[in-house]
This record gives C-alpha cells, structure tokens and sequence, in this order.
C-alpha cells in the first residue's frame, strides 16, 4: 500500500497542472512531508524534484587477469594463425609490388607501336596476361637499355595481342601468370575483408576481458574487490538507520569470530536482502560494511551478469562464487539484485531459453544447493522486493530482510550532521528545523539539500552558509528553482492567484488538514505557483480525515478560478489525477467504502503483467467506478460549498498574492479574519531597490520580523 502509494501520487510536472502530491509513508515512518506546487507551467517538465588492485604487487581476483584462478593472458583469439596469415599476407604484396617496380615505364600502346617500327626495340617483346613489356635503346639519346611496358585490361588486351602479332610478325614471348598470382587477385580482397572482421572481433573479446578461447573470458566474473581504505566509509557515516546499522553489524561480528556463534550449534547467515526506497542509503550501507569488515569484500550490480551470449550471466555466478569461496570468509555484495532476481515465469517472459532465468538459478544453486559452503556471506540491495522471485527470499538463501526506511525527525536530524561537518554553517543555521521541515525526503535528497546550500552560498560569495541558503536548497531539491524573472500576463496572473487563494483558503479552514505555511505565485520548476503546509508530525498512514480534507484541498484551485474568471483552465489537471488516484486507493487497497467493504481489489503482480489483474467481476467494476465518483463529487461540493461561504476570503487572498506574490500562514488567517496586511508590496520594493541604487532593505515583517520566505520545517501541503 504505501509503495503503490508513492508511485502513484509522486510529485510530477505536467502542462500547467498541480503536482501537488501526498507522499505514501515509509514502511517505518511515513511522514506528510507533501508540498502543493500548483498550477504547473505550460513549458510542462519532469518531476520537480576502476578500483586499483590490492597491494602486494597482484592482482585482485576477477579484476582483468593475472589472479589465481585466471591464467595469464598471452595473446587474443587465434593470435599465432592470425600473425602467421598476416605476414604470408604482406610478403605476397610486397613481392608483387617489387615485381612491378622491375616491370620499367609505362607508355601507351602507339608509343610502343612507333618505338617497334622504329627499330628501337631490342629483343623479342613479352605478352602476358596483363602486360606487353620489352627492353628499348633509343639511338642518338643515351645507351640505356630500359623497360618500357603497356598494359593490358579487359577491353584492349585481345586487339593489342593481336596488333602485336602482326606487326612482329608472331616473333614474341608469350608466357602465363603464375597460379599464385591469379589467386592473389581473384582472392585477395576478400581475405583482406576477413582477416579485418576477424581482428575487430579479436579486438572486443580481449576489450571484454577475452583471453584463451573463441569466447575469451566473457564468462568471468567482473567484479571488485573491496578493501577498508579503498571505501573510505565506516559506520560513522551512516546515521538515521540505526536498527539497519544493528543487524550488518551483527553479520561483521559472524565474520570476525565465526566460532564465538557455532559454539552452540548455530550457522552464519548465508545471506542478507537490504530492502528500501531509493536514496535510503542501501548502497551506503554495504561501503560502511566493505569499510568495516577485515574480511575480502566482492562488488557487482546484478546488471553485470547480463550478456549478449547466451550462458554468460550463469558462468559469471559460478565463477563469482568459486573465487569468493577460496577466499572465504568473505562478502559478496550484489547491488540491484532485482535485474536478475525477478520472479520467474512472470509476464515479460518471452518463453524458450530466459538468460535472466538461467542467471537467478545458478544464484539459487550457489546460495543454498548441494555444492554451498560456508564463510560466503551475499549482501544485495533492491527496492523492488516485491517482484523477486521467492525462492530467493526464503530462509537459507536471504536468511534476513533489513528493510532500509526514509528517516524519521531523529534520523534526518543525524544525517544532515554528517554531511554538514563537510561544509561551513553559519551561526543562525538550525538543522532541527531544517529537519522537522524535510518528511519523506531521503538521505539523498538531505545530502543534495547541503550540496545545493553550499553552492548557493558560494555563488553569493558568502563566507559561511546561511539558514535562508538551506530553506531554498530545500525548495529547489523537491521542486525546482524559482523562477522570480519571469513576467505572466495580467489575466494570466489572476487566474493562478485566485488558483492559489482556493486552495490557500481550504487549507487554512479545515482542521484535519495540514496548517497552512505559506501560498505563493512565483513559478517554481515546472509550476506556476505553490501552497506548502507545515506537518506536525512524521505520519504512520492516512487516516480518513486527512484524505477527506486533502481531497476539498485539491478542489479549491479549480472552483476558484472559474468563479473568478468564468472559465476554466489545464492549470487543475495535476488535482484531478490525484484527487482520482486517492478515491481509487480508498477503494480498492484500503477498504474505506462502505458499499463495498473491507476487502481489497487490486490484483496481485500486476506491475508485472502486461495486462492488469483483476479479480472481480464487471458488476463490481461498475461499482468501484460509481464510488471513486462519489467520493469525487462529495468532496467537490463540500468545497464548493466552503468557498462559496467564504469567497470574499478567497478574493481577499488572491488580491494580497498579487500584491505581494508571497503570503506566509499567519497573512491569509490574518486576511480570513478580515484583517489587513501591513507589509510593502512588490512595486514598493522594487521602488525601493531602485532609489536605493540597487541595495535592497528589508522590509518590515508582520508579527517582529518573520521571514516571509519558507520557515524552517516548512514543507508544500498535500493537496
């Protein structure tokens, strides 16, 4: 449910669309980090949002050669026949190239004509099949006996034999080419075309790793071997998954002292499956165990195994294995396990012979079969456990299941420690409210908020980085840069203010929704405008207030622009997919409709089929459709009927955004109670910066000096 829920309500750009988008929750810790970034442009968008061998001289196993179980590599395929044919090649050319060199000059055949009649000629002259030569003294020029030579072709070689018989009379030599020659002719560029294909093709085998045999060594393992210094990360640098960092260090003590476990009769584990969305830090994970372990530490993404010959990826498995049991106790790390992992059987299969299918059962047999020993311990990480095959995940293979989370307050906390010690903060900088404000982001995305920080930072040439510096890396990581040059239409800057002010006004009235923390409409990445909520707290699950209300939320911008402007735009499209998506959800996956029940309808694989499983009948289709549209339309009319109560809030709101173009929370509920905004608007501020000769002052805040920029522990509202 929450994987589902993150794949279908991930934020998204599109033309002119909202993306704003519940994020589902981690399996541990989902937060409501969702930000609204509504309205998005109509320039559409994507989503806003050789390691050396070890010392000693060697080789390491599997890195290219010279290891103990890889012989040295003399030479490519066939090299001994292929120089041998090469060099009878060259002294083929060469022989018939001196031997035309000694052929003499040459000249036409009236020249050779006039040169005989002459009384020039001395000798008989010679015809062959390709020339007529003979020996010339010219009289009164020098005595010089040289060579003249015609040349014969197809189209004059009989009518030039036969003027030469009339005019010598029949006196000449006639002699034949050699057999060597005519097969040097006739065959020659097709052996040069072979011996070509054949050297090109010798070529990438050995660039593959090919040595001895027509294959060379494509069916040998490509991968790395790891040591402590060359990783450079230890578990120091891993925080905000503590019950993770737990269980591999338990796996690390099994390698240290294997007998302090066996003692009463317990076996290592053969296997452990790190399991987490992208970014969680999985990879990580595996560095900081290559970091920590005093034990050899293999390295392959499971895409290395795929091959365009059939058979390569099961050789590649066997061999991995036998290098990593001689050097046992070892670890194999297996990253992106699910490229060759996938059930079996599934709806890509193509039938006949699967090399995916042959790859993942040399894996079984290897992991736990007849020949499997211990000391060998497989690491692998996926985030798509869901389609891995089950007798890969079962006991005795991948004895344990870490599931890797996106972090929680505590842990984002912790992680934006660590990579802030690689940077210089200055003193207003508050991570607690950097982190309280980040829900559902990963490591990933923690660590580009401190990159992006840092860079902001230095292209403003300021000594330090500033907490402003941190809000807006926060805001450009999920959803793009500002876009504060851009100049909009006057119709066209209405209609997204009062976009905007709908669902700023929904967001601010209902109490099950996220609070309100700041509407604003300058286009941001692929949006046009956002309305960002502060979440409370890190959220579990959905409950069905909060998706009742997220729902009116998503609404509000819709009902507000054709009111306002009697007319309707693509600027919703984004709310209506969502809002959609959510009623679907509540239906099939999470049993919160009466009609019909506790029960869910969504098919089991269906990511892996070509076609999606169903499991009920067209009545109970037609059933499911009429209640995704009743908890459509029920939400549509509750906020509709909210704004209509309430529109001259809505007008309110969307005359200060297009004073203003940024309102933080406690403007629109100070606007929501009647109340005025006592703050410059844009035109005083660029008056200002204009009098001031470029100097921008700030202006004064409402409520002692806030920032009306994003606070900290600010994030868009789930719309």
């Amino acid at each position: 449910m929450r994987r589902l829920l993150m794949n279908t309500l991930g934020m998204r750009g599109g033309s002119r669309a909202d993306t704003r988008s519940p994020q589902a929750p981690a399996s541990q810790n989902a937060g409501p980090g969702i930000a609204e970034m509504d309205f998005a442009d109509s320039s559409g968008g994507g989503d806003p949002k050789g390691t050396p061998p070890g010392k000693g001289g060697g080789k390491a196993p599997g890195s290219g050669g010279g290891g103990p179980n890889q012989p040295a590599q003399a030479g490519g395929p066939g090299r001994g026949m292929f120089g041998f044919v090469v060099l009878i090649l060259l002294g083929v050319m060469l022989i018939t190239f001196f031997s035309q060199v000694g052929q003499g000059t040459q000249v036409t055949w009236a020249e050779f004509k006039t040169h005989y009649e002459s009384g020039e000629i001395v000798g008989e002259p010679v015809l062959t099949s390709t020339s007529v030569t003979a020996r010339l003294q010219q009289t009164g020029v020098d005595s010089e006996i040289k060579t003249i030579r015609v040349a014969l072709n197809a189209t004059n070689g009989e009518v030039i034999a036969t003027e030469l018989g009339e005019i010598t009379g029949g006196k000449y030599i006639a002699k034949a080419d050699g057999p060597w020659m005519q097969l040097l002719f006739l065959f020659g560029p097709f052996i040069l075309l072979a011996l070509l294909v054949w050297f090109l093709i010798g070529r990438a085998v050995r660039g593959a790793g090919g040595g001895a045999g027509m294959l060379g060594n494509f069916g040998k393992s490509r991968h790395r071997t790891l040591t402590k210094e060359m990783t450079g990360v230890t578990f120091k640098d891993v925080a905000g998954i503590d019950e993770a960092e737990e269980e591999v260090s338990e796996i690390i003590e099994f390698l240290r002292n294997p007998k302090r476990f066996t003692r009463l009769g317990g076996r290592i584990p053969r296997g452990v499956l790190l399991i987490g969305q992208p970014g969680c830090g999985k990879t990580l994970l595996a560095k900081a165990i290559a970091g920590e372990a005093d034990v050899p530490f293999f390295s392959i993404s499971g895409s290395d195994f795929v091959e365009m010959f059939v058979g390569v990826g099961a050789s590649r498995v066997r061999d991995l294995f036998k290098q990593a049991k001689e050097s046992s106790p070892c670890i194999i790390f297996l990253d992106e396990i699910d490229a060759v992992g996938r059930r079996r059987g599934g709806g890509f299969s193509q039938g006949g012979h699967d090399e995916r299918e042959q790859t993942l059962n040399a894996i079984l047999v290897e992991m736990d079969g007849f020949n499997s020993g211990d000391g060998v311990i497989v690491i692998a990480a996926t985030n798509r456990a869901d389609v891995l095959d089950p007798a890969l995940t079962r006991p005795g293979r991948f004895d344990r299941q870490i599931t890797v989370p996106l972090p929680d307050v505590n842990g984002r906390l912790e992680i934006l420690k660590v990579h802030a010690k690689k940077v210089t903060l200055g003193p207003d900088v508050n991570l607690e409210h950097v982190a309280r404000g980040t829900p559902m982001f990963s490591g990933a995305d923690l660590a580009a908020i401190i990159n992006e920080a840092a860079i902001s930072a230095t292209l403003q040439n300021k000594e330090f980085i500033e907490h402003e510096d941190l809000e807006e890396a926060r805001d450009k990581v999920k959803f793009g840069r500002a876009k504060k040059s851009r100049v909009r239409e006057a119709d066209e800057n209405k209609l997204v203010a009062y976009h905007e002010a709908g669902h700023a006004v929904l967001q601010a009235l209902l109490k099950d929704a996220d609070p309100l923390h700041k509407v604003t409409i300058i286009p941001r990445g692929a949006a046009g405008g956002a309305t960002f909520s502060l979440p409370e707290k890190d959220r579990m699950g959905y409950g069905l207030k909060w998706l009742r209300a997220t729902m009116r939320v998503l609404c509000g911008g819709r009902i507000a622009e054709a009111k306002a402007m009697e007319d309707v735009s693509s600027g919703a499209a984004q709310d209506i997919a969502q809002i959609t998506q959510l009623a679907r959800l509540m239906v099939l996956d999470w049993g919160m409709s009466d009609k019909l029940g506790f029960i869910k309808y969504t098919g089991e694989d269906s990511k892996e089929m070509f076609m999606a499983d169903r499991d009920y009948s067209d009545e109970t289709a037609k059933a499911i459709d009429e209640e995704v549209r009743r908890i459509v339309d029920e939400a549509y009319g509750d906020a509709q009927r909210m704004l209509e109560e309430h529109w001259d809030r809505v007008i309110a709101v969307a005359e200060a955004l297009l004073k203003h173009e940024t309102l933080v929370g406690d403007d629109v509920h100070r606007l929501i109670r009647g109340e005025t905004l006592n703050k410059p608007t844009v035109a005083d501020l660029l008056a200002g910066k204009k009098n001031d000769g470029g100097v921008t002052h700030s202006p004064p805040m409402p409520g002692g000096g806030e920032d009306p920029e994003i606070p900290p522990g600010a994030l868009p509202t789930p719309g």
